[in-house]
């Protein structure tokens, strides 16, 4: 059975829920998506989740929810990942973080899509081994989950593409998240797994990684402490479509979206014939 799988990037504050709320269910109407996966750790005012939020992005049409180094930036939110199997921390945190690793979500077509969350450590804050944790975890989502996707929520391009060979094979799909800027690699990796390096930011672009340019500026320029506030222009929501056959959990394409107030831009790699297509739709 065919399964059309959203990945979207870290959704910013106000202006990334924004988008959502207006887009969401037209894209998953037009593009007969079965699962939505949201990395929503910047969703609270540019850092953090609240229950609030979380309530919302259901609303909109989010299924599956992951976070990444701010998971817990909003204390609020723990009760709610204790609770919920929807939403997802780093598998490799500490076992004593509050909350799970992975979410499940059951699709109207019958499979239940899994998702696993990492977190890279080159750049980033301490953490256990994520390819560790990734042989840890996936076996035990096999036992729940009909296709296994994986948020990889790491700053280094070379670790994120080397969790992609980690898990090919064994994931039906692995996108990057964290760094907020949309690579232009993605592709199916031999053995069937769909990969990105990073899905992007769904928020302000004309920003620096969804702040106001003046404020981030005016912090490297001046090395003090400034507070960086959430920028409004050029509103964007990027991510990634990929259809994956339940029956092998092999994924058979994968296309870029990017979704504005006019147009949506989409770039798609078929297995099939091991090229990318490039078309607006107006």
């Amino acid at each position: 059975m065919k399964v059309n799988i959203l990945c979207i990037g870290d959704v910013v504050g106000r202006p990334g829920r924004r988008i959502l709320a207006d887009k969401l269910k037209s894209v998953v109407e037009e593009r007969s998506i079965d699962c939505v996966i949201a990395n929503s750790e910047n969703a609270a005012g540019g850092s953090g989740l609240t229950p609030q939020i979380y309530d919302k992005l259901l609303r909109y049409g989010v299924n599956l929810i992951t976070l990444g180094d701010h998971a817990f930036r909003k204390r609020d939110i723990i009760e709610t990942l204790e609770r919920t199997d929807n939403i997802a921390r780093p598998a490799n945190f500490s076992e004593h973080a509050a909350g799970r690793g992975t979410g499940l979500y059951k699709t109207t077509k019958g499979p239940v899509v899994g998702v696993l969350v990492l977190i890279g450590r080159l750049f980033m804050k301490p953490a256990d081994c994520p390819y560790t944790a990734a042989d840890k975890w996936i076996p035990r989502l096999q036992q729940e989950a009909d296709i296994i996707v994986v948020d990889f929520h790491a700053e280094a391009t070379s670790e994120k593409i080397a969790m992609g060979y980690h898990l090919d094979g064994r994931a039906s799909c692995c996108f990057g998240t964290h760094t907020h800027v949309v690579t232009a690699d993605e592709c199916i990796l031999p053995n069937g797994t769909a990969y990105i390096t990073d899905v992007g930011m769904t928020g302000a672009h004309d920003s620096v990684l969804g702040r106001k340019s003046q404020s981030v500026l005016k912090s490297f320029r001046t090395q003090m402490p400034v507070p960086f506030e959430i920028a409004t222009g050029d509103v964007r929501m990027n991510g990634v479509v990929v259809t994956i056959d339940s029956n092998t959990r092999r994924a058979e394409r994968i296309e870029r979206l990017r979704v504005n107030t006019d147009v949506e831009e989409t770039v798609r790699y078929d297995s099939d014939d091991g090229r990318a297509e490039y078309y607006n739709n107006f």
